[in-house]
């Protein structure tokens, strides 16, 4: 199997093709364009269907149609565009409509700026839309792991007839790595018995809407649901852990911030200073359990984002109060360096907050 030298977005709609996706609809917007860009000369030399659609809210609408028909679409956008497309995220969600949304992180809020940034973590971790809902999400931490969580990503889309959203940050989309493709199976395994696929007079018509104005038949609905995402949470959840067994502390981050950290971690190795790290492969399920249970020997918890801090709420839940939790991020488009957390490793050593 040989690799390829390829930027991220494009591995990421390579790898979207190769796991069967079959419709992609989108709009462009700064920094995912390499990914509409690579489907429109792509997807119809595999049999599939390219639309850039009048706009965000358009495409994720012909997202809700074309995922009714049981077919594998995506569609892809970066931070504004996904605020635009909520609504119909929503709707995809309570009408249990299997699809993948891929959200390439830049800065906000508002317009802001075009650089790598991680803070549409509540955004996709928390529901984003209306109702009682959450969105499976995966955050990869290279090219290379976004093209292997891809097929993961459908194949979940379609085991629990839910939307799934793969959250990468402008790094990911716009550096270049060499990646290999591994051989998948050309289909999903899930029959999609409730797809709009025309009766041929052998059945009754399937149904599908998000709109129930019966208030118990709509409760059982989104209960159902509920349910639904706890067994994802049981089932689904992954996650990375290095020197944790070891550490004094322990810190958290997700995506390319991770790869940041890892290097101050090796620094601070070479010091004598052992810290381990969590890194969070699905943000939705959160790995609470790990930190529930970390060492005894363990001090002190660090969560390290490109925000002003969203995902260090989830990591206080599961550290539920047991130990000290700081916090290290960089906004607006600014990236950490690694000897700023060393920097803020020393300070939680000298007792700093």
């Amino acid at each position: 199997m040989s690799k390829v030298l390829m930027k991220g977005n494009e591995a990421m709609a390579a790898a979207a093709i190769k796991a069967g996706c079959k419709f992609f609809f989108g709009y462009p917007i700064t920094p995912q364009n390499e990914i509409p860009e690579y489907m429109s000369r792509n997807l119809p030399l595999a049999g599939g269907t390219f639309v850039q659609a009048e706009s965000e809210i358009a495409a994720i609408n012909m997202v809700y149609g074309a995922a009714g028909s049981g077919a594998r679409v995506m569609t892809s956008s970066s931070s504004p565009g996904i605020s635009l497309k909520q609504e119909g995220i929503s709707y995809i969600a309570g009408a249990e409509l299997p699809c993948l949304i891929i959200n390439v992180m830049r800065a906000g809020p508002g317009l802001s700026g075009i650089q790598p940034a991680q803070a549409d973590y509540f955004q996709a971790v928390k529901g984003g839309g209306h109702g009682d809902y959450h969105l499976p999400v995966f955050a990869p931490a290279s090219i290379q792991e976004a093209v292997d969580l891809i097929p993961t990503a459908f194949e979940v889309a379609d085991r629990y007839r839910t939307p799934v959203m793969l959250l990468a940050d402008g790094m990911i989309g716009q550096m270049m790595e060499a990646v290999e493709f591994k051989d998948l199976p050309k289909k999903t395994s899930v029959e999609k018995k409730w797809a709009t696929t025309g009766t041929r007079g052998k059945r009754e018509p399937n149904i599908i809407t998000s709109l129930d104005l019966d208030s118990h038949r709509l409760e059982k609905h989104i209960l159902e649901i509920k349910k639904k995402m706890d067994l994802i949470c049981e089932k689904e959840c992954r996650w990375e852990e290095y020197n944790i067994e070891d550490a004094d502390i322990v810190a958290v981050a997700y995506g390319t911030t991770s790869r940041i950290l890892k290097s101050a971690v090796e620094k601070l190795k070479n010091e004598g200073i052992n810290v381990g790290i969590l890194r969070p492969i699905t943000l939705f399920p959160f790995p609470y359990h790990v930190l529930e249970n970390l060492p005894e020997k363990v001090k002190a918890v660090l969560t390290v984002e490109m925000s002003t801090g969203q995902m260090v709420e989830d990591v206080r839940l599961g550290v539920n109060g047991r130990l000290p939790v700081h916090f290290f991020g960089r906004t607006g488009g600014v990236i950490p360096t690694p000897q700023e957390i060393i920097d803020k490793v020393f300070e939680i050593l000298g007792g700093g907050q």
